[in-house]
């Protein structure tokens, strides 16, 4: 755990995309999965919604310059569903998003968004509703993502949101990035690797 890691509040403008249902592979096509590593996924977050097969862009909100610093996305019922791809997340968190409060996740998408730290939050329909014409009314509106009171506000408009749990207890202690977190213990690790008798074996040394 560092200082880095603990997330308590996340705050800038929002992003509105309307829909319920909206899978992964919408979110991010199949053919942008054979890609080594995370990076340059941003730019093909909803590709075939945001651009033309020639390239041009469509009318899209992640295309609309007045939304391209938003850091907040709001979106609707059973968001991220569909086959259970990491990229999806990534792309979104590539983009520049870094929270988001929808009606409900799926589960596997909403556990992946807190494996990179990325709050998925959960408020009523009209809640979220009301959120997505205020972002469209004014994109400029500062919106605050509070993971400790469990509250979203934007203006005036303030309201309970929702996680599980155990995600809310991992951005609050900064226990998130486990990947992260073994990297920085590799040397305890690698000691109590060499203490482990089973192990020792299945490297071809008895201890």
């Amino acid at each position: 755990m560092t200082n880095e890691s603990i997330i308590k509040t996340l705050a800038g403008t929002g992003l509105a995309i309307r829909g319920d249902e909206i899978d992964t592979d919408r979110i991010i096509p199949a053919r942008f999965l054979r890609c080594v590593t995370f990076d340059g996924l941003g730019e093909d977050a909803f590709r075939d919604e945001r651009f033309d097969q020639t390239g041009k862009p469509k009318a899209h909100p992640m295309n609309d310059p007045r939304y391209a610093k938003a850091s907040v996305l709001a979106v609707n019922k059973n968001f991220g569903c569909g086959s259970s791809r990491e990229h999806a997340p990534q792309a979104i968190a590539r983009w520049g998003i870094k929270a988001i409060v929808g009606e409900s996740f799926a589960d596997i998408f909403a556990g992946n968004c807190a494996s990179i730290g990325v709050p998925a939050v959960t408020a009523p329909a009209d809640r979220v509703k009301a959120l997505q014409d205020r972002i469209e009314a004014a994109p400029e509106t500062a919106i605050t993502v509070d993971l400790e009171a469990m509250t979203l506000s934007a203006g005036g408009l303030v309201f309970t949101v929702s996680m599980p749990a155990s995600h809310r207890s991992k951005f609050l202690a900064g226990a998130w990035d486990t990947l992260g977190a073994l990297l920085a213990n590799a040397g305890a690790a690698a000691d109590t690797a060499s203490r482990i008798p089973y192990l020792a074996l299945a490297g071809g040394t008895r201890p």
